[in-house]
């Protein structure tokens, strides 16, 4: 075990080392793809669009200069509607009535909107100067034919499957969704419903990591509250590691006698580091069981959701081979002032909010790590790296909107 305290950069190089692209892959069809994670590059089987076709409502004519001028007059001969197409030629000051996607009839190569035309029985003219070309949608302006439109570890969104859809692609191959075993442990935790008894507590994290877990697209394997004792613990961890790829605890792996897990651990597996440079989330194992990544997650509320977002979230990502797996900076300025040292990385919770001199950020209050509230409060993170010191009000920070993470 590296009993080193690492910083975070270093512990996530750690974790990326540890990780490999899930192998197992699945078809689907398209409504099954939305939060799959694609398993292969998308190759356009047609031009989209596959006709050139009109981007308004109005009428199409032939430019006889590279700018038409307004006061042009043009007969209308017919219409064209999408999906019925307009077959004959369109002359030299002749037009046609087309509609938004219908195919651009011969000798067409202009659409003027509608409103800004005159039309007078049978005429068109012009009600103002026109670019040769304009309003028409050329075959394969959006995608061409045998391009890549979406790359292997691209999520399926609704976007996603709009742009499958238009191709024509009933079906992709997608990695299946990664299995994550979670637990609690300890003789003070109690689950909800239960009544509580002395120095007892509930079982909040193992609700909080579950629903991260559920909104991240995976597996979840609720395996509940398990006895305090080092027999149970390890029969647990070996009875589920051979059928999940990760297993995540809350509280952390201690050096106390009576840490279980941290000694089932060390017998059956590995521990890479278990702790960080890190305010909150200092106490934060990762390992192995077997073929199974372990995360221990400290024991605070605040600091399971910060380690869970930031050292869990991008493990999950880089399993199924996604792209993109760290959180995009935004500095802004703070409307707080916030202490801080050089030497390990903070992260405080914060309001991001729009005010008269753009986006602006300010801390949710009492930052402790068992402030859980103020993640229902907050919108974004600060991020503070090592080497950042004391903010003081006015100064820019780092944010990391929650949104982000989802």
């Amino acid at each position: 075990m590296n009993t080193d305290v690492l910083s975070v950069d270093a512990a996530l190089a750690i974790i990326h080392q540890q990780i490999s692209e899930l192998d197992n892959r699945q078809t689907v069809i398209l409504p099954n793809a939305l939060g799959m994670t694609l398993a292969d590059d998308i190759i356009s089987p047609i031009n989209v669009p596959n006709f050139n076709n009109s981007a308004m409502d109005g009428y199409g004519f032939k430019c006889s200069e590279p700018v038409q001028a307004a006061g042009q007059s043009y007969k209308i001969i017919g219409q064209a509607l999408a999906g019925q197409t307009f077959k004959q030629t369109i002359g030299e000051h002749e037009c046609v009535r087309i509609m938004t996607g219908a195919k651009i009839p011969e000798g067409v190569d202009t659409v003027i909107e509608q409103e800004k035309t005159h039309i007078n029985d049978a005429q068109m003219t012009l009600g103002r100067d026109i670019k040769q070309g304009a309003n028409v949608r050329y075959i394969g302006e959006d995608i061409d034919q045998g391009s890549i439109v979406l790359a292997a570890g691209s999520l399926v969104g609704a976007a996603q499957m709009g742009v499958l859809a238009s191709l024509g692609i009933a079906s992709v191959q997608v990695h299946r969704k990664p299995r994550v075993a979670v637990f609690s442990s300890g003789d003070e935790i109690r689950s909800i419903g239960e009544t509580l008894d002395g120095d007892q507590i509930y079982d909040s994290n193992r609700y909080t990591i579950s629903g991260l877990l559920q909104k991240a697209g995976v597996e979840v394997i609720d395996l509940g509250v398990i006895p305090d004792t080092q027999e149970v613990i390890e029969q647990t961890l070996l009875s589920v590691a051979s059928d999940v790829d990760m297993i995540i605890t809350s509280g952390g792996v201690s050096v106390g006698d009576a840490d279980f897990i941290k000694q089932a651990l060390d017998k059956n597996g590995a521990i890479y580091f278990s702790k960080l440079h890190l305010k909150p989330g200092r106490p934060l194992t990762f390992g192995r069981l077997n073929q199974a990544l372990f995360f221990g997650l400290p024991g605070n509320p605040v600091a399971v959701m910060v380690t869970f977002m930031y050292f869990v979230r991008p493990a999950l990502l880089q399993l199924l081979g996604r792209n993109e797996v760290s959180p995009v900076d935004f500095r802004v300025n703070c409307q707080s002032d916030i202490r801080k040292l050089p030497g390990r990385t903070e992260i405080q919770r914060g309001i991001l909010q729009h005010n008269a001199d753009g986006l602006s950020v300010a801390t949710t209050g009492k930052q402790g790590s068992g402030v859980l509230s103020s993640m229902s409060r907050g919108n974004c993170f600060i991020y503070m790296p090592d080497d950042a010191q004391a903010i003081k009000s006015g100064e820019q920070v780092i944010v990391h909107p929650f949104a982000m993470f989802d």
